[in-house]
């Protein structure tokens, strides 16, 4: 039996959907009782488990041997960082004597020690932690998600814009979250372990204006970058919702990111969904989804 925690975010159920199709069993942590059903049409068996309850979630993962962990992202109107290292010190804790034999952790390009950076610094912690203990360990370190540029699909839609805190042409590492998984689902699935991270990157590098090229695409439309100057970073997040120390872990992780100010990846994955395939997808999805809307 494999053990999802995060299986209900993009890359988690991508991981699940993976190991379905190789028919294997798996069992998806959920800690929302009005997923349960949808996690077990889809083909998995769900348990309902809080992770900040280090027993329950124990006896959650001893349902299987294998885990794929993805710590659970904090609302950011909390201190993002201070919220995910309580849940990272449960997970942890309910790991000992749970029976598990291998974990593939997801974690983050450009992870590195430090506070008050974000998922950089925590999921840098869950990487050391993790080889701490007697169990075989996989890390992918994934590169941007294409699906954190989900949320501007109405304003490209509604103002011919996306936003970006980064020069509208700086490129970044991105991925597909589907690709994520799929190899996710390899590492899982295998005997293998690796000391060294796997650094989880798409075909290529992109920047927003590579983005606001695949929705301009995808709508039909011309879609623009506008930028957010680094002495507005922290309004621009507080107004999108951010508390004060999630928006300054943000922003600082912002510009490691920008100034490059990590070490740089040795064993890199690539994933073959390009940035312009996911938007077409993505604007395809939402299209089908508002067709079947009632009148």
């Amino acid at each position: 039996m494999y053990v999802i925690l995060g299986g209900t975010g993009h890359v988690g159920k991508a991981v699940t959907d993976e190991l379905i199709a190789q028919n294997k069993k798996v069992t998806v942590i959920t800690h929302d009782p009005k997923k349960v059903e949808q996690i077990e049409k889809n083909g998995a068996f769900a348990v309902i488990a809080d992770v900040m309850d280090s027993e329950q979630l124990r006896q959650a993962f001893s349902l299987g041997k294998r885990l794929f962990l993805l710590n659970p992202p904090a609302d950011p109107k909390t201190d993002t960082a201070a919220a995910e290292r309580k849940t990272l010190k449960s997970i942890l804790k309910a790991l000992e004597g749970s029976g598990i034999e291998k974990v593939v952790a997801e974690s983050t390009g450009g992870a590195q020690p430090g506070d008050k950076i974000g998922d950089l610094g925590v999921l840098y912690e869950m990487e050391q932690e993790l080889k701490k203990l007697p169990l075989k360990v996989n890390i992918i370190r994934a590169g941007y998600y294409y699906s954190n540029w989900d949320g501007f699909l109405e304003t490209a839609k509604a103002k011919g814009k996306i936003y970006t805190m980064y020069p509208a042409d700086f490129k970044l590492p991105m991925a597909a979250p589907q690709d994520i998984g799929r190899f996710a689902a390899g590492l899982i699935s295998s005997d293998n372990h690796n000391n060294e991270p796997y650094d989880f990157f798409g075909p290529d590098h992109y920047s927003a204006n590579d983005v606001a090229e695949a929705f301009s695409k995808a709508l039909g439309k011309p879609v623009a970058t506008e930028e957010i100057p680094e002495n507005s970073w922290i309004d621009f997040l507080m107004s999108a919702g951010f508390c004060s120390e999630a928006a300054q872990s943000m922003a600082a992780m912002t510009k490691i990111t920008l100034e490059k100010n990590y070490k740089q990846p040795k064993n890199i994955q690539r994933g073959l969904t390009t940035i312009h395939e996911y938007v077409e997808q993505l604007v395809k999805r939402e299209k089908q989804f508002n067709a079947l809307k009632p009148l």
